[in-house]
């Protein structure tokens, strides 16, 4: 066959030779010519001298059986290449070649696809390195693939969709891998698994279930100590995001009461959430500094997710500071329009994240309790909800003088039992 017009001619002679020739050592040539290739070649000739060659050992000078093995040869040195466009360039052709045949040539073709996805992975083009593994073959009766090599590569796969943002083409493939989990033997993969798994759900904003996730995974002993505490310091990231509510007060207790979190840049914003103080803007810009674009995106009403996520806690924070609080003083507290403010505790209360009441005649929001309130029962007003619990407090108060009354009269019956009988018995 032609080489290729962009070989250097000392290679497209030698080529030339070689499908000529007759010589029983013809395999043995050939694997010489490539190791000449990857020496003596230059920066710009190495790429046309690579594709001459497998468009050489690929044609119809070789059958099978010899091809199979210089194929295999060049997949094992293609793989040491440095250079990412070289490595592009030349797989792009060698798909082009091994296509119709890649039945006969599965391993080799493999082999040489998962080097140009980590070549495309170099170059930060995820897509077009999902693309590749994506052709990989991994049902056919020619060989055996087993369940942790296909784990291995689909998590590849998803990973190159993270990059890129697309947490919805990220989720079909981590989904096969959940599918073939109880198979999978390597914990390396598994625990890739649960990261991949923690991202996507971090993507698609499910941040309190993101940060379980990352915090499990920061707490796995075959995770290298660096990498532990950037998930935990994701973990406390997410959980920040988080709506505020119980759910998100445990997990947040869970994550002040870690060890390693002190040694996270995240501590300092979590400690003060944890002990529901006001967060100053100052902190919250310091802190959304390190956050991805998805964790700033828009929300319907212009805000961000974090926005949102400080403004419920200094609700809560308020919560703890006033018994009530004007409308207009509430709104310049969390730094937004009264509109917002009143819209916002109205909505905290109604889902039952803030115990409390708002008198819209007084323009005043009215905090009912400690901690977080309950979703009220069937007919149950806000008022009653308030109401009920001051109650309950007032009903303890008495409980408690009357049982301290009861334990000073006990023990003037045993230690002055005259007086007793004298002044308390009637």
């Amino acid at each position: 066959m032609d080489s290729t017009p962009l070989a250097s001619a000392e290679i497209a002679s030698a080529i030339q030779q070689l499908e000529s020739s007759n010589t029983p050592n013809k395999a043995q040539s050939y694997s010489q010519l490539l190791r000449k290739i990857l020496d003596s070649s230059t920066p710009d000739t190495l790429a046309p001298n690579l594709i001459a060659y497998i468009e050489s050992i690929l044609g119809d000078t070789l059958g099978i059986v010899a091809s199979r093995p210089l194929l295999s040869e060049f997949a094992e040195c293609f793989k040491e290449l440095k250079n990412p466009e070289v490595k592009v360039e030349v797989g792009q052709r060698a798909f082009e070649i091994l296509h119709p045949r890649a039945g006969s040539f599965e391993e080799q073709d493999t082999a040489i696809k998962e080097s140009v996805a980590q070549a495309y992975q170099q170059e930060e083009d995820y897509v077009s390195a999902a693309r590749v593994l994506q052709s990989i073959t991994l049902d056919s009766p020619q060989r055996r693939v087993s369940a942790d090599y296909k784990a291995e590569l689909w998590i590849r796969i998803v990973r190159c969709y993270l990059e890129e943002e697309d947490p919805t083409s990220a989720n079909g493939y981590l989904n096969r891998v959940k599918n073939i989990l109880p198979d999978v033997q390597n914990r390396e993969t598994r625990v890739h698994f649960h990261l991949c798994q923690a991202r996507i759900l971090d993507s698609q904003r499910q941040f309190l279930d993101a940060s379980s996730a990352y915090l499990a995974i920061s707490l796995e002993p075959m995770v290298e100590e660096e990498e532990r505490l950037t998930t935990l310091s994701e973990a406390i990231k997410c959980a920040v995001l988080a709506p505020a509510g119980p759910q998100r007060s445990r997990t947040l207790a869970r994550l002040y009461k870690d060890d390693r979190a002190t040694s996270t840049e995240e501590h300092a914003i979590l400690e003060k959430i944890f002990l529901d103080r006001l967060l100053e803007p100052a902190e919250v810009k310091a802190f959304a500094d390190k956050l991805k674009p998805h964790q700033l995106a828009l929300t319907a009403d212009g805000s961000t997710v974090l926005d949102k996520a400080i403004l419920d806690h200094n609700l809560l924070a308020a919560s703890r500071l006033y018994a009530n609080i004007h409308i207009d003083a509430l709104a310049g507290l969390l730094g937004v329009d009264r509109e917002r403010a009143e819209r916002d505790a109205a909505k905290m209360i109604e889902q039952g994240r803030l115990a409390g009441h708002i008198d819209q005649i007084e323009e005043v929001v009215f905090f009912g309790g400690e901690g977080t309130g309950e979703k009220l029962q069937a007919g149950q007003s806000q008022g009653d909800t308030t109401f009920g619990s001051a109650l309950k407090k007032w009903d303890a108060n008495v409980q408690g003088l009357a049982e301290e009354v009861e334990r000073v009269t006990t023990m003037l019956q045993n230690e002055h039992p005259e007086f007793y009988e004298a002044h308390m018995v009637h």
